[in-house]
C-alpha cells in the first residue's frame, strides 16, 4: 500500500476523509450486535491513530453516543446530511483510536481484512478466506498485530495518557 493515499466519504458527500498512514490493523466483525448495527452480515474497521483521520473540506461528522455489547458504549461518527457512520470510537480505546467503517473508502479493496473475528455467530452462508486468521471469539493482539501496529497503537494511547 506503499504511496497510496486513502481517502473516503459517507454517501452524499458532505464528510470527505483522507487516511495519513495505513490503518494498523482491519477487524471483520462477525458479532451478532455489529450484524445489527450495520445491517449486513459483518463490519469491515480499520483501526487507525484519530490523529491519522484528516477531515477534508468543510462538514465535520456528528458525534453520536450509541451503546455497544460491551456495556461501555461507543461514539459513531455520522455525516450530518445523509447520516452515513463513517468511524467509531469505542470506550477501551477513547479517542485514541478510530474504528474507520472501510466501506466508506472511495477503495475499500485496499483495506481487506487482517482477521475475522466472532467467526461463532457469522451467518452461515458467508465463506471465511484462506489463509486470514479467524477466531469464534476475540483474539490475542500481542499474537494477531504486526510489531509495527502494536508499537503505534501504544504510542497513541501514551499520548493521549500525556494530555490528560
Amino acid at each position: 500500500m506503499t504511496g497510496v493515499e486513502l481517502r473516503g466519504r459517507c454517501t452524499c458527500g458532505a464528510v470527505r476523509y483522507r487516511l495519513a498512514s495505513k490503518p494498523m490493523f482491519v477487524h471483520c466483525c462477525h458479532c451478532t450486535w455489529c450484524q445489527r448495527e450495520t445491517g449486513s452480515a459483518f463490519a469491515v474497521n480499520a483501526m487507525i491513530e484519530a490523529d491519522r483521520v484528516i477531515i477534508e473540506g468543510s462538514v465535520e461528522p456528528e458525534v453520536v453516543s450509541t451503546p455497544s455489547n460491551s456495556g461501555k458504549g461507543q461514539s459513531i461518527a455520522r455525516c450530518p446530511t445523509c447520516r452515513i457512520a463513517v468511524w467509531s470510537n469505542y470506550a477501551s480505546l477513547g479517542e485514541v483510536v478510530r474504528f474507520v467503517r472501510v466501506g466508506t473508502l472511495e477503495n475499500p479493496a485496499l483495506s481487506p481484512p487482517d482477521i475475522h473475528i466472532f467467526t461463532s455467530t457469522k451467518q452461515a452462508w458467508v465463506q471465511l478466506p484462506a489463509g486470514v486468521p479467524a477466531y469464534p471469539e476475540y483474539y490475542d493482539r500481542k499474537k494477531e498485530w504486526p510489531a509495527e501496529s502494536l508499537e503505534r497503537r501504544e504510542a497513541a494511547l501514551a499520548r493521549a495518557v500525556s494530555r490528560t
